[in-house]
């Protein structure tokens, strides 16, 4: 019982299929129950399905913001340019190393 005091209860994080989504999505949109009220009604935290109507407006063309295949690509491209930032610093210290041994 004491090991438990100071910890933090964590929520699982869950995954959901773009179906899943979709279907919450029209059930907000349809407006005859709050966003809030579908959460609840799902057992979904309200944040999460603001954040799926919000990305469903931007997808739609209906706001302003990064497309779901757009935020796909320039995440593709940060881990590709992370890895060659690796790689470029691995070579500045080979490079570095064989200076140092042929003098």
């Amino acid at each position: 019982m004491m090991e438990s005091i100071g910890k933090k209860k964590r929520r699982l994080r869950c995954s959901f299929t773009p179906k899943f989504k979709a279907e919450i999505v029209e059930l907000c949109r349809r407006g005859d129950r709050s966003v809030g009220q579908v959460a609840k009604d799902f057992e979904l935290t309200e944040t999460a399905v603001r954040s799926w109507v919000r990305q469903t407006e931007v997808d739609d063309g209906e706001r302003d913001g990064l497309t779901s295949s757009e935020r796909e690509e320039l995440a593709v491209l940060r881990r590709e340019n992370r890895r060659l930032r690796k790689d470029v610093d691995i070579l500045k210290r080979a490079t570095a190393l064989f200076a140092t041994e042929t003098r």
